[in-house]
């Protein structure tokens, strides 16, 4: 039996996370707890900014609120169980909560392939058709955008994670990861998953690939449009409004490319988790520094509603 097999029933889960590094656990804990304090704390800040000062309700910081909210979803269903792994090593997981977990990792996953291709898209109609902005990027538009990019992972994400969890794990139920994803769950199966896994390739193409081309095919137009700018003063106002946006990009689809669109055997476990804690932890923490830090805007905005709070404050 192995050593977590006392504190589980025959039918759970038990991620094993950092198991391979004992006395670093409850260090890890502690730098990860922080990290997800930030993650919250940074994002809930640009969503409270953007929706409490007027300049900021933009198309550009209504997609960055949304980015913001996704974000925090996404930590909490990771974060949480990650530290109860690491705090209380072999505390089992009901099949139906890993498959819970499986299926919003999914589905955020895939609503934020497809928010940053709309964030692309409004800073290349900004850049390359700014006399028709407003009449284009109208806020009903934003919103079904809104809508659109958090519902499309659901239907996918539903299918793959019904379809696992209807295969037969077999035993012991020990997950090499920090988190219930499709690759180690795949290693618990008894039975042939051919069929499955090729279609979670098209799928992780289609999902991945598609949005990475969009965005890559619009800031290949606002680069040409900015190249024949006359004015350096235009060119490097109009790639600053771009820089967050594309940084945040090459931190999310360097680290989701590398884990999904490499083959099986081509990773340690060791290494998915080392790659996976950049999307799942960092990724997420550094996306309100970067628009903040970056972005003129966000810290204008900080000041005008901390000085708003001060003024509207008791007065003898």
């Amino acid at each position: 039996m192995p050593p977590w097999g006392a504190f589980c029933t025959a039918h759970d889960l038990v991620l094993l996370g950092f198991a391979h590094m004992p006395a670093l656990q409850p260090l890890l804990a502690a730098l990860f707890l922080a990290m997800f304090l930030v993650t919250l704390l940074g994002n809930a800040l640009i969503v409270l900014l953007s929706a409490l000062d007027p300049a900021l309700h933009t198309p550009m910081y209504f997609f960055l609120r949304h980015l913001a909210l996704l974000e925090i979803c996404f930590s909490l269903d990771i974060v949480p169980r990650l530290l109860v792994t690491l705090l209380w090593p072999g505390q089992g997981m009901s099949p139906t909560g890993c498959a819970l977990q499986l299926l919003l990792v999914l589905s955020c996953v895939t609503s934020e392939c497809f928010l940053l291709t709309a964030m692309a898209w409004d800073r290349h109609v900004a850049i390359c058709r700014p006399l028709r902005y407003g009449a284009l990027v109208s806020p009903r538009l934003c919103r079904l955008l809104a809508a659109t990019c958090w519902l499309a992972g659901v239907p996918v994400s539903l299918v793959f994670t019904i379809w696992l969890f209807s295969f037969p794990f077999c035993g012991p139920h020990g997950i090499r990861h920090f988190f219930c994803d499709i690759a180690p769950l795949l290693s618990l199966v008894c039975g042939d998953t051919s069929v499955f896994e090729a279609n979670v390739l098209v799928a992780t193409v289609l999902v991945i690939m598609v949005p990475f081309c969009l965005i890559a095919t619009s800031y290949g137009k606002i680069l040409a449009t900015v190249l024949r700018m006359p004015s350096a003063t235009g060119r490097r106002k109009a790639l600053s409004t771009c820089a967050s946006h594309l940084m945040v990009v090459v931190l999310f689809y360097g680290t989701t490319g590398v884990i999904h669109l490499r083959p099986k055997a081509s990773y340690s476990p060791e290494s998915k988790q080392v790659v996976s804690l950049s999307y799942t932890l960092v990724t997420p923490m550094l996306n309100p520094l970067i628009y903040s830090l970056r972005n003129k805007e966000v810290k204008a905005a900080l000041g005008r509603v901390c000085c708003r709070r001060q003024e509207s404050g008791p007065r003898e």
